[in-house]
């Protein structure tokens, strides 16, 4: 099965392709996961990529294209994959098709993660993280530290990121509108496209993805 996971910043898309992929056993393919390894490995594609992020410059399309169709290609995706993170606008979108399209391939289904704004601004800037390397996160409402501003696992200082403050979050959705929504269009189009609500417990989510592509194939 090759899935798209979409949604907007904050909707749990990272939690949700874990899950889904780990039941579906197909790779979870993210484009966070792509650069950390292009990079490391100092492919050719990691070094171009390193280049244009040292200097403070976006990673042209092409080159996130590259690294994720190189990661399409191995044996372990022979059998589908989930796609998280990728293709992040209509290009992407596009490129992915025509990529597809010479395998012989299509996709099967576009999972989207459905989330209110005033949600999504609540999840990410209530996060508090530990300053130490545990790692241990936060929140304010859902997840709330025993003592303000202590981590409860090793009594570190727990801070909020800087890209995560309403301001900063609400100017990550802008973008999203802009750059990511129209390619659910795009798909929908296509008839790919199952809108999934994803408020409530992860295991009630994935449920409602798992039914969701049951019934489109």
């Amino acid at each position: 099965m090759r899935i798209v996971l979409v949604g907007p910043p904050g909707a749990g898309k990272g939690t949700q392709a874990h899950v889904l992929a780990k039941t579906l056993s197909i790779p979870h393919i993210s484009t966070g996961d792509l650069f950390r390894a292009n990079i490391g490995q100092g492919t050719p594609l990691g070094l171009e990529a390193k280049s244009y992020m040292d200097a403070g410059r976006l990673v042209p399309d092409e080159v996130t294209i590259g690294m994720a169709k190189d990661r399409m290609l191995q044996p372990d995706a022979a059998g589908g994959f989930l796609l998280d993170g990728f293709p992040r606008n209509l290009g992407q979108a596009k490129a992915l098709d025509a990529f597809l399209a010479e395998q012989g391939i299509t996709l099967d289904g576009v999972l989207d993660l459905e989330v209110p704004e005033d949600e999504v601004v609540r999840r990410i800037a209530g996060r508090r993280l530990c300053r130490n390397d545990g790692g241990h996160v936060f929140h304010v409402d859902y997840n709330p530290p025993k003592a303000e501003g202590v981590c409860d696992e090793c009594g570190g200082e727990l801070y909020q990121r800087s890209d995560d403050t309403e301001e900063k979050v609400r100017t990550r959705l802008e973008v999203y509108h802009t750059e990511t929504e129209p390619i659910i269009d795009y798909y929908a189009q296509q008839g790919l496209v199952a809108t999934i609500p994803a408020l409530g417990k992860v295991d009630e989510v994935t449920q409602r993805a798992i039914e969701a592509l049951k019934q489109d194939n």
